[in-house]
């Protein structure tokens, strides 16, 4: 484990080495089932980079030490932003919310961690980027599948006011993929799905790698409904009928062929938050056309278009009675 980069901000400045034993140290008491336990405070950083977990005792500490050395020996030289790194644990039964306090107390300045009783990776997301005081919230996943050498091409574009939100897409030209068949066919199979059903411009709804505006977010995710792996979907279409500005990113991914992700449950809870957010949409639409038609605007217009409808025809035919009876009118007179 490379953690040579990080020492200058590691207060006991030595290597990390994992405690699996209970802390008594916590930020906030747990309160309601659903209350986070904080583990450290939110600092007015430029960037919060979240990472998910669910009983990932094994690869956490690994991943965070990994992630934290890039990001202090590159980032802090190319693109220099001031950055937390946001362990949020969501109901894991294992060891990694020992190993997650343990992360910050090596990194108190950099790594904090946030615990939930209640799994769902969207709503350990929600929680944690609502409880930032980071001008940018993002996320990537914690087996980094995704080259972390595009964390600086994600999050400085939101930054510099460019977009509102950034993601990483597998399925752009540009994309360097590895990974199964299986797994490829479903995902094109699932975005084109996408594309024809809720008519979305994106290419890619499900990397684990993206980052929006503090601002955005906390527009957007009280109208994202789910709380598991929809989650991601429901973001990028609510941005997207809200007229965000979106960034779409290739990358170079590759399979953790470890993944413990149940890939038919993920699947059917993807299809029923698609026909969810469809009749979203389609309510959405009729409501609209409602308030339309309880405007009075649009009836005077209705109404001047009926009149004229209705006096077009009757001159057409008093022409044509002419016509036919050219003494008519002299009679009438």
């Amino acid at each position: 484990m490379n953690t040579t980069n990080i020492l200058e901000r590691n207060i006991s400045g030595q290597p990390y080495v994992p405690d699996r034993h209970p802390s008594s140290k916590r930020q906030i008491p747990l309160g309601e089932v659903d209350s986070p336990i904080f583990y450290g405070s939110p600092k007015p950083v430029d960037a919060d980079i979240v990472i998910p977990i669910y009983n990932e005792e094994v690869q956490l500490a690994d991943s965070v030490s990994t992630l934290c050395s890039f990001l202090d020996s590159h980032v802090r030289d190319l693109t220099p932003f001031r950055w937390n790194i946001v362990i949020a644990d969501n109901a894991s039964t294992d060891a990694s919310w020992q190993i997650a306090k343990s992360l910050c107390d090596w990194c108190p300045n950099q790594v904090r961690a946030l615990h939930l009783a209640r799994k769902g990776r969207g709503y350990a997301l929600k929680q944690a980027w609502l409880n930032s005081s980071a001008a940018v919230v993002a996320y990537m996943d914690v087996d980094l599948s995704t080259d972390i050498g595009s964390t600086g091409s994600l999050i400085l574009p939101l930054l510099q006011g460019g977009a509102d939100i950034a993601f990483g897409s597998r399925l752009m030209p540009q994309s360097q993929v590895i990974r199964s068949p299986k797994r490829e066919f479903i995902s094109r199979t699932y975005n084109l799905m996408l594309r024809s059903y809720l008519a979305v411009s994106f290419h890619d709804a499900q990397c684990g790698f993206k980052a929006i505006t503090a601002q955005a977010a906390h527009v957007l995710l009280p109208q994202v409904k789910d709380n598991e792996w929809f989650f991601d979907t429901e973001l990028l279409v609510r941005a997207q009928q809200a007229g965000m500005t979106m960034l779409e990113l290739p990358v170079r991914w590759v399979e953790d062929t470890g993944s413990t992700v149940d890939i038919p449950d993920t699947v059917k809870k993807d299809l029923e938050g698609m026909h969810r957010v469809r009749e979203g949409m389609e309510a959405r639409a009729v409501e609209e056309l409602r308030v339309d038609l309880d405007s009075p605007a649009v009836w005077d217009q209705i109404r001047q278009h009926e009149l004229r409808g209705s006096l077009l025809p009757d001159e057409e035919e008093d022409s044509h009675s002419r016509m036919q009876n050219p003494g008519k009118k002299a009679a009438a007179c």
